[in-house]
Order: C-alpha cells, then sequence, then structure tokens
C-alpha cells in the first residue's frame, strides 16, 4: 500500500526493541493507526513508509519471531 494516501503527522511512532543504539537495523511502526501498520526507518524518517494492513502483520511478526521464512 502507498504511502502517499496517508497522513503521519500525528502518528505515534515506535523503535522496534531489537534496533541497536549504534544507529543501525533502526526500524519504527505507528502504533496509534486503527487498521494498518506503517513501518519506516527511523533513520530517515522522512524517506518512504511502508503501510501493512493490521490483519497482515501479526502472522508476518509471529514467523519472524519464529525464525520462519515470512511468507
Amino acid at each position: 500500500m502507498a504511502s502517499s494516501h496517508f497522513d503521519f503527522s500525528q502518528a505515534n511512532w515506535r523503535k522496534s526493541s531489537y534496533s541497536n543504539s549504534s544507529g543501525g537495523d533502526c526500524v519504527e511502526i505507528a502504533i496509534d493507526l486503527p487498521g494498518r501498520v506503517p513501518v519506516r526507518d527511523s533513520k530517515l524518517t522522512s524517506g518512504p513508509t511502508l503501510v501493512f494492513p493490521a490483519t497482515a502483520w501479526v502472522p508476518f511478526i509471529s514467523a519472524v519471531t519464529a525464525g520462519e521464512p515470512p511468507v
């Protein structure tokens, strides 16, 4: 889903607990947009944002956590 259809200016972003402290591997998600999970690189906050349906996000995180390749 293209991010150009959404306004993220008021979004509440949360950095992944797996992001490292030296500035690498930083992924953030917006946690307050019902039905959608926007994902961005915290080092490029004005860059592109991927938007996933919330129904796809939970199985994706479950697969990644279990060490399975996401489908």
